[in-house]
């Protein structure tokens, strides 16, 4: 009878290539597509999973991969265009592009087109924006991710905010369209398995516990190198931790903010086009520039959203976390209009329209609906038959500071569907950003969400994963390369590095 544990590798293993198995002796093979020249076996006494050449074994590199992210397979991609000999395999426990599939409302906000230059770049991530400022993204910058799709048949618009999406309006075209090209390129996957155990033998290759938990089975499979993509899952810090890396504690980053204010969720819908946020976090008297943000609002039915706030929300995660999501945010409701400017406004007003109610007559240069205005009017104790003429000078200076540094408590945190990032994971100052490398354990290398690395919504976190994956792809391959010619390692490291 057949190995159990091995007939479920022969099944999952090629969902991008049709192959077959037959029995011999003590291995059973996997035989890929004619003119492929490798197969794969399961030695039942070593317990695991490899790759052989039929030419010369011990030539062909293997390259296991896990998660089946943005990052994950942009890597697998760009290392078979690098070296297509190498035998890359990629483990995704659920289904592969899954946060591909969700972000931007399914629409996919690839990349952002605003922020090409480098420096304006980076001061997008609240996390890694000190170390970004090296080649990372001079070697695959936002552009290089737009002309990356575009000819791989995904046409691109830029939106008048920077956000980059397919024209499609579908998450869809690029997913087919990554799907597609690793079907191409020959790259192998494998879902609904997770890698339990991670360890390095004798000869530094790498032995990983493979887990298909619905049916209980476990597999072990041998790699040359391995790639960690597993987003802000527990399974990549594990397996980071048994490698001998440490992890800074993960906290949410990207949320909106729960205000305790039954009068502001009666608004829920209400938008504004630009108000300037500032966050104060409780028993916290930092002074960071970047807790102070600007650009559109939502209110919700349970406090505040939008841009701006979720701006706030990555810049300010881990003091918001150890406050237990406890703060203020001031909002300028006009932060066009001075506030000197905005007295004397209110003072016209009061002057020309004395008979009428101050309800029905919002200032036409403050841009606000009626009801916000009617809202605004309530928390200074005015009501709706309060007529211009008897709005005392105290309250006109109390309205003005509620137009301008209007207070709301935050009392917790929402989610954001569009976008789920975590603030934390592996330091980057244990790996190379020029290689994605591990500076602990050679072979191992990083990209994505799993490092301590995030950005402001905007597509910057997928454009995070583009660039980290490409330059991991790039050097596991270059790598593969070398160790299988190394006679002349500088011409293959120049040739791989010309690879488009």
């Amino acid at each position: 009878m057949r190995n159990s544990a091995f007939t479920s590798i022969g099944l999952q293993f090629c969902s991008f290539v049709g192959c077959s198995t037959r029995w011999r002796g003590c291995e059973e093979t996997l035989r890929w597509p004619l003119g492929h020249r490798s197969i794969g076996f399961y030695d039942r006494r070593a317990k695991c999973f490899s790759v052989k050449s039929h030419d010369n074994p011990s030539s062909e590199k293997v390259l296991v991969i896990v998660g089946g992210g943005a990052a994950g397979i942009y890597a697998a991609i760009r290392s078979k265009d690098v070296d297509p000999s190498l035998d890359v395999l990629v483990v995704e426990k659920g289904k592969p592009l899954s946060k591909v599939k969700v972000s931007g409302g399914g629409r996919c906000n690839v990349t952002n087109g605003s922020c090409v230059e480098k420096m304006a770049l980076i001061e997008n991530y609240p996390r890694g924006n000190k170390e970004l400022r090296g080649p990372f993204f001079d070697v695959h910058g936002p552009l290089d991710t737009m002309s990356w799709f575009s000819q791989h048949g995904v046409e691109l618009k830029t939106e008048e905010d920077g956000r980059v999406f397919p024209v499609s309006n579908s998450s869809s075209t690029v997913i087919d369209c990554l799907l597609l090209e690793a079907k191409r390129k020959e790259v192998k996957l494998q879902t609904g398995k997770i890698v339990t155990k991670a360890s390095v033998n004798a000869d530094g290759k790498f032995i990983l516990q493979v887990e298909k938990q619905s049916i209980g089975s476990v597999e072990h499979v041998e790699a040359d190198f391995m790639l960690i993509c597993t987003g802000s899952s527990r399974q990549g810090y594990a397996i980071a931790i048994q490698l001998g890396h440490s992890i800074i504690h993960p906290s949410p980053s990207l949320f909106t903010f729960k205000i305790a204010d039954a009068k502001l969720a009666e608004l829920s819908g209400i938008a504004f086009s630009r108000v300037k946020a500032k966050l104060k976090v409780q028993n916290n008297n930092k002074s960071i520039p970047q807790f102070s943000q600007d650009g559109p609002m939502l209110v919700t039915h349970w406090g505040l959203s939008g841009p701006v706030i979720l701006r706030l929300s990555a810049w300010g995660a881990r003091d918001l976390a150890k406050s237990d999501y406890k703060g203020t945010v001031c909002i300028d409701f006009v932060p066009d209009v001075h506030i000197e400017d905005v007295k004397r406004i209110l003072f016209r007003h009061k002057e020309k329209l004395v008979k009428q109610k101050m309800v029905n007559s919002p200032p036409s240069e403050f841009g606000l609906v009626r009801r916000f205005w009617k809202y605004l009017l309530e928390r200074e104790g005015l009501d709706g038959e309060v007529l211009w003429s008897s709005f005392s000078n105290s309250s006109l200076h109390s309205l003005t500071l509620l137009l301008k540094q209007c207070p709301f408590p935050i009392v917790g945190k929402g989610q954001f569907k569009d976008e789920f990032v975590t603030a934390g994971g592996v330091p980057l100052s244990e790996i190379s950003l020029s290689t994605m490398e591990s500076r602990i354990q050679p072979g191992l290398y990083f990209a994505g969400e799993v490092l301590n690395v995030d950005g402001v919504t905007g597509g910057f976190n997928f454009q995070n994963a583009w660039s980290g994956g490409y330059i991991a792809g790039t050097s596991i391959g270059t790598a593969s390369s070398i160790q299988k010619s190394p006679k002349n390692p500088q011409n293959q490291l120049a040739k791989n590095n010309n690879v488009p």
